[in-house]
C-alpha cells in the first residue's frame, strides 16, 4: 500500500527488453534505499513494483506486459527520471490517500497553465470509461502523486500542482502530450460500482 506521497526522483539507469517483459535497473537516493529489501514493493510512477535485486543505491525490478501495456513504464527510456514511493509501514503517516499501485489506465496531458504560480495541468483519460469515477475534489493518483480533482469537462479534467510536488516529482518536467499514470480512488470506484448495480436492480424489479 501507498499514499500518493512521492518520496523522491529515481533515474533509470538501464532496461533490458524482452518480448513480453522488461528489467529495469533503477537509481534511487541513498536515502531511500536504507532497509530496502529483496521482494519490497516499491511505486515507480505510481505502478507497484517488486524489488528483485539490490545493490548500494541501485535495485532491479521486472515488468511484464500487461503492466507495460497499462501504465507508462513501456514508453520509459535510460537516463529518464521517475517518482518513487516506498510502501507504507505500520504506524507511518498518511499524507494523501490511500493508493494500491495498480494502474488502471493513463491520461495524457492536454493543456498546462502556469499563472502567478498557480500550476494547472488538464489531462484526457485514455480509456474514457473511467471518467464516471472523476468528481470534483475527488482524490486521484496521477503517476504517484495524490492530487485532488480540481475541475472536469466531458472528456477532460485537470488538478492543481502546489510549488512543492511540482519541484519535488517528475511533474515539472512534463510537457504537452506527455503520458501520466492514473489511478482512480478505490473508495469512489466501489460506492460509483455499487450504486450503479442497485440502480440496475432496481429497474429490472420495475
Amino acid at each position: 500500500m501507498f499514499t500518493g506521497i512521492v518520496h523522491g526522483i529515481a533515474t533509470i539507469i538501464f532496461i533490458e527488453k524482452k518480448k513480453n517483459i522488461y528489467t529495469f535497473t533503477i537509481k534511487i537516493p541513498s536515502c531511500l534505499s536504507k532497509n530496502l529489501k529483496l521482494g519490497d514493493s516499491i511505486a515507480c510512477n505510481g505502478c507497484c513494483l517488486t524489488i528483485r535485486e539490490i545493490n548500494n543505491s541501485y535495485f532491479i525490478c521486472d515488468v511484464i506486459k500487461e503492466t507495460l501495456k497499462t501504465t507508462n513504464l513501456g514508453l520509459l527510456s535510460v537516463h529518464d527520471h521517475i517518482n518513487i514511493e516506498r510502501s507504507v509501514k505500520l504506524g507511518d503517516d498518511i499524507s494523501g490517500h490511500i493508493i494500491s499501485g495498480h494502474i488502471m489506465t493513463t491520461a495524457k496531458i492536454s493543456n498546462i497553465f502556469n499563472v502567478d504560480n498557480n500550476y494547472i495541468i488538464w489531462l484526457e483519460l485514455t480509456k474514457q470509461k473511467f471518467m464516471k469515477y472523476l468528481f470534483y475534489k475527488g482524490f486521484i493518483c496521477i503517476d504517484g502523486i495524490s492530487l485532488t480533482v480540481s475541475n472536469i469537462t466531458q472528456n477532460e479534467f485537470c488538478v492543481n500542482i502546489i510549488p512543492h510536488t511540482l519541484f519535488s516529482t517528475t511533474i515539472f518536467k512534463k510537457t504537452i502530450s506527455s503520458i501520466m499514470n492514473i489511478e482512480i480512488d478505490f473508495y469512489t470506484q466501489t460506492i460509483v460500482d455499487t450504486t450503479e448495480h442497485l440502480i440496475k436492480q432496481k429497474i429490472k424489479l420495475l
